[in-house]
C-alpha cells in the first residue's frame, strides 16, 4: 500500500491544565515552521478569550508543524467532556494520538473519556509525561497508571506497546528517560517518535474524491467553511463536486476556496490530495459528517456520531425593569438569530422553539457547555435571561431514565468524610476509595447529573479550594423518584427599586448572605442574597437612615458591613430555583424571581398550596 511519508496527522489529548497547549507552542518554536521574527504568544492555540481566561480548550484547532521535509498536522482536542462531540469527530481525521499526562497528577477522568474515543478508532498512541520537573513528580507510577487505563479501556496489544517521551513543555526540554536530570533543551525525541511511530496516511490520490467534514467554521466573507480530511482522491479550486447529505439526498457545488494549515495560520491553496487536512468553502449548507465526492463516484463515508445533549435550559429575552440599559442586542429576533447562528458551528447544541416567541429551550452537553455559550453572548453585547439547568430525561426499554455521571475527586484526607456525606445526600454511590502516602484521597462515585448541578460551589467551600473534582457522562439509569435536589435555602428578595444602602444591608445581613454592594441599582423581585433558612424573605435593601437635626447625614458612611458575596455566572446558574431566572447583561449577572411583584408572588404561592392540598 502506497503511503505519503511527507505527512503525519495526530490529535493531542490531555486533561485541563496538563500542559497540552504549552507543549504545542514549544513544538512550533523548535520546528522549522516559523521564521525567527515570528512571535508566538503563550497558549497560542487557545484563540478564544474565554479559553485563555479559564485555561481550557473548547474548540479544536489545527496547527501544522514543519519537521525536516515532513509536515506534522496537530489537532488540539477539547479536554472537557462537555465538548465530547467534537472529540469523536477529530479522531476520524487522524492516524495517531499524543496523550499528555501530568507527571504528578496522573490520569484523570476527562483524559479517560477522550482516550477511549481514540482507542475505539484503533489509533496509534504516544504517551508524553509532561511537567517532569514538577516537585512531587512520580513518572514511573504515572506510567503504570496509564498502562492500567489503557487495559481498562480495552486497548489492543499494539496500542499497549506505546512509546514514552518525558518532557517539561514550559522549559522546552524532553528526553526518553524518566530522570529529570537527563532533560535536554530540544523537542527532537518527541518529533522523532511521532515520525517513527505514527503511520503515514495512505496515498490513494489517483482514486475518486472522498472528503468528510468533521468540523465547521463560519466566515463573513466566504460563508460556511467545512474542515476535514481527504480520505481519497484530490480536490482543486474550481472543481465541481457532489455533497452527500445526511438525509441521503445529494447537492452539487463548485469549490470556491481551499485552505491548508501552516503553523497557526490558514493559508489559501489551489490543490490538496489524500491525507491532507483542509478547509473548503463554497457550500453554504454543508453539515458535519457529510461526504464531498466526485460527481461520477458518489460513495458516502460512514456517518459521524454526535453526542446527545444531557442538559437543557430555557433562554428568554430580557424583560426585567433594567432591560436594554447595557446590551446592544436585546430583541427576541436578534437573540434567536444569534442562537441559530451558533448551530452553524456547534453540532452538540440544540435550540428548540417554545410556545412563547421570546423563549427557546437550549440543550447542551453539560453546565460548562451552556455557561460558555452564555458568557460568549454577553461578551458580544446580548442581554438574556436563563432558567435553572435541567437534565434531559430519556426513555430506555420503556423506563424513564436520567443521566448519571462518573465523578472522580482528589482531596486532602481530612475532607473525605464531609464529601462522602454531601454526595450521598445527592444520591451518589461510592465506587472506589484510594489513599496515597502524601495525605491525599481519591474517591470515585456514580452520581445522577441532577445531583451535581450546583455541587461544585459547595465542594470548593467544603474542601477550602484544595479539592479537585472531575465528572464525565457515564450512562442513563432509571429516574430516582420523590427527590428534588434544588437549593434548600430561601432567597432574600428586594421589595422595591432603588439604590442599595449600607444602612439597609446592616439590617438584613444577620438573616443570611448578601450578594449586592452598596450603591448598586436593584428592582422589586430581584434576589439580593441567600436566606439562612428555607423560606424566602422580602427585604427592603434600599432603606436610608431617617435623618434628624441631631444625626449628621455623614454618619452612615462610617457603618461597617461584611463584604458581600459575588457569584460568578456558573454559581448564579447553579443557585437559582425553578421559580427564578438569571438575568445576564454585558456588565451584570443578576438573580430575580420569575414573578417580580411581591403581592403577585404571595398570591401565586397561596394558589399552589391550595392546589397541592386538593391533590
Amino acid at each position: 500500500m502506497k503511503r505519503r511519508d511527507d505527512i503525519r496527522n495526530i490529535a493531542i489529548i490531555a486533561h485541563v491544565d496538563h500542559g497540552k497547549t504549552t507543549l504545542v507552542n514549544e513544538m512550533l518554536k523548535q520546528s522549522d515552521t516559523l521564521d525567527e521574527h515570528t512571535h508566538i504568544e503563550d497558549r497560542a492555540m487557545d484563540t478564544n478569550a474565554i479559553e485563555r481566561e479559564r485555561g481550557i480548550t473548547i474548540l479544536s484547532k489545527n496547527t501544522a508543524v514543519k519537521y525536516g521535509d515532513r509536515q506534522i498536522n496537530i489537532l488540539d482536542t477539547p479536554g472537557h467532556a462537555d465538548f465530547g462531540g467534537e472529540v469523536e469527530r477529530i479522531m476520524r481525521m487522524v492516524d495517531g494520538v499524543l496523550l499528555v499526562v501530568d507527571a504528578f497528577e496522573g490520569t484523570m477522568p476527562q483524559t479517560r473519556f477522550v482516550l477511549k474515543k481514540a482507542l475505539e478508532q484503533h489509533l496509534t498512541p504516544i504517551v508524553v509525561i509532561n511537567k517532569i520537573d514538577r516537585p512531587g513528580a512520580r513518572p514511573s507510577e504515572v506510567v503504570d497508571e496509564v498502562l492500567d487505563l489503557f487495559i481498562a479501556l480495552g486497548a489492543d496489544e499494539d496500542q499497549l506497546d506505546f512509546p514514552i517521551v518525558y518532557t517539561s513543555a514550559l522549559n522546552g526540554t524532553s528526553s526518553y528517560s524518566a530522570d529529570p536530570a537527563d532533560q535536554k533543551h530540544t523537542m527532537k525525541p518527541l518529533f522523532d517518535t511521532i515520525v517513527k511511530t505514527i503511520p503515514a496516511p495512505v496515498d490513494n490520490s489517483e482514486e475518486p474524491l472522498q472528503f468528510q467534514v468533521a468540523l465547521l467554521d463560519y466566515n463573513d466573507f466566504v460563508g460556511r467553511v467545512g474542515i476535514g480530511r481527504i480520505f481519497r482522491g484530490k480536490i482543486k479550486v474550481g472543481d465541481n463536486v457532489t455533497v452527500m447529505k445526511l438525509d441521503g439526498s445529494t447537492k452539487n457545488f463548485r469549490v470556491t476556496k481551499l485552505f491548508g494549515f501552516f503553523g497557526l495560520k490558514r493559508l489559501e491553496i489551489n490543490e490538496a490530495k489524500a491525507g491532507d487536512l483542509i478547509a473548503v468553502s463554497g457550500m453554504e449548507d454543508i453539515f458535519v459528517g457529510e461526504t464531498v465526492t466526485d460527481p461520477a463516484h458518489q460513495e458516502a463515508l460512514p456517518l459521524l456520531r454526535i453526542d446527545e445533549p444531557t442538559l437543557q435550559m430555557t433562554f428568554r429575552t430580557n424583560d426585567s425593569p433594567f432591560a436594554g440599559r447595557e446590551g446592544k442586542f436585546v430583541t427576541s429576533r436578534q437573540l434567536e438569530q444569534r442562537l441559530k447562528a451558533e448551530l452553524h458551528t456547534d453540532v452538540s447544541l440544540r435550540v428548540d422553539d417554545t410556545d412563547d416567541p421570546g423563549a427557546w429551550v437550549v440543550s447542551g452537553r453539560g453546565e460548562l457547555h451552556l455557561s460558555i455559550l452564555i458568557e460568549t453572548l454577553r461578551r458580544e453585547g446580548y442581554e438574556l435571561q436563563a432558567s435553572r439547568p435541567e437534565v434531559i430525561y430519556k426513555e430506555v426499554d420503556g423506563k424513564l431514565c436520567e443521566p448519571f455521571e462518573s465523578v472522580q475527586i482528589d482531596t486532602p484526607d481530612e475532607y473525605t468524610g464531609s464529601i462522602i456525606d454531601s454526595l450521598s445526600q445527592r444520591k451518589a454511590e461510592m465506587q472506589n476509595m484510594e489513599t496515597t502516602d502524601n495525605g491525599q484521597t481519591r474517591l470515585t462515585f456514580l452520581a445522577p447529573s441532577r445531583g451535581l448541578i450546583g455541587y461544585s460551589t459547595d465542594f470548593l467551600s467544603m474542601t477550602r479550594g484544595y479539592g479537585i473534582m472531575n465528572h464525565t457522562f457515564s450512562k442513563y439509569l432509571p429516574v430516582i423518584k420523590k427527590w428534588n435536589p434544588g437549593r434548600r435555602n430561601g432567597a432574600l428578595v428586594s421589595i422595591n427599586s432603588g439604590k442599595v444602602t449600607t444602612y439597609a444591608i446592616m439590617g438584613v445581613e444577620h438573616r443570611g448572605t448578601v450578594f449586592v454592594d452598596p450603591g448598586l441599582d436593584v428592582y422589586e423581585g430581584m434576589i439580593v442574597g441567600q436566606n439562612s433558612r428555607e423560606n424566602d424573605i422580602s427585604v427592603n435593601i434600599t432603606r436610608g437612615k431617617n435623618l434628624t437635626n441631631v444625626r449628621a447625614a455623614g454618619s452612615d458612611d462610617m457603618a461597617k458591613i461584611k463584604t458581600p458575596t459575588h457569584l460568578t455566572l456558573e454559581e448564579s446558574l447553579e443557585f437559582i430555583n425553578e421559580d427564578e431566572y438569571c438575568e445576564i447583561t454585558p456588565k451584570h449577572v443578576r438573580l430575580r424571581k420569575q414573578i417580580l411583584s411581591t403581592n403577585e408572588r404571595e398570591k401565586d404561592a397561596k394558589r399552589r398550596k391550595t392546589s397541592a392540598k386538593k391533590k
